[in-house]
């Protein structure tokens, strides 16, 4: 218990930079090496923080920067996170999708202002042989999987960002390469990382126990599912994190 304690004031209130790496025949020869950044799940995060956040993944040298959703969008809160993360320097741009706690017109017109690509059951060609596509909000808005990667060609890499990975559970998610999602906060509170209570005895969050905690998992289709921990706290900071320390994702392509 007081590790807990100790871990719930100390370490989870710092953002980690986490490395992964993931290695596929299907990333093209020229994608080798192409590094993403995904930040999802900012919530009540300061504007301080965030502009840390900025700083530190401008020395990264990204090609993309991925946002998957639950950012402020009341008030100017969206409009300020917006500014903030489009200073975030990128070869290909920034695309984001919405999450749960999202209000749409807010948040997309945010985005907008300032540059960022909203992404609703739809996709983009960033480069040759890489296809993008991104979902509506799973609980809200009829996320669709395929009409989202329909424009996709059979010679590209697939990416999908999700706010809610248990859309990849009862979607058909064949024709994707890689999932990218959130919401799921690492468990927020767990035993000591390993296993998030709220998980295993409610559904509130989550339809699928601890599959979709924190890290790697499978879609229902064998698809390779990451799973950030996100970026901020839970809504209005009311919930602490306990051994599920927030994150911004670093992604590094590989061809294999």
């Amino acid at each position: 218990m007081l590790a807990h304690v100790i871990s719930a004031i100390t370490l989870d209130r710092a953002i980690q930079y986490k490395k992964v790496t993931f290695c596929s025949a299907r990333v093209a020869t020229e994608l080798d090496g192409y590094k993403i950044a995904f930040i999802c799940d900012t919530h009540a995060i300061g504007a301080r923080k965030l502009e840390i956040v900025v700083q530190e993944l401008n020395k990264r040298q990204l090609n993309l920067l991925l946002l998957g959703g639950d950012f402020p969008s009341r008030g100017s809160a969206a409009k300020r996170t917006m500014e903030i993360l489009s200073r975030i320097e990128t070869t290909d741009g920034i695309y984001g999708v919405e999450g749960n706690h999202d209000i749409r017109p807010v948040l997309f017109r945010a985005m907008r202002e300032n540059g960022i690509h909203p992404l609703v059951n739809n996709g983009v060609h960033v480069r040759e042989h890489f296809f993008l596509a991104g979902l509506t909000d799973f609980w809200k808005f009829g996320a669709n999987v395929q009409r989202a990667i329909r424009d996709a060609r059979s010679d590209d890499f697939v990416l999908l960002v999700t706010h809610n990975p248990d859309v990849t559970m009862v979607q058909n998610t064949a024709g994707i390469d890689l999932i990218l999602s959130g919401h799921t906060h690492g468990g927020q509170i767990t035993f000591l990382g390993l296993w998030a209570p709220h998980f295993t005895f409610y559904k509130s969050i989550t339809k699928y126990g601890q599959r979709f905690r924190s890290g790697w998992a499978k879609s229902r289709d064998g698809i390779p599912v990451f799973v950030s921990n996100g970026t901020g706290t839970a809504p209005l900071s009311i919930v602490p994190r306990v051994f599920a320390r927030p994150q911004v994702i670093i992604m590094t392509l590989r061809t294999k």
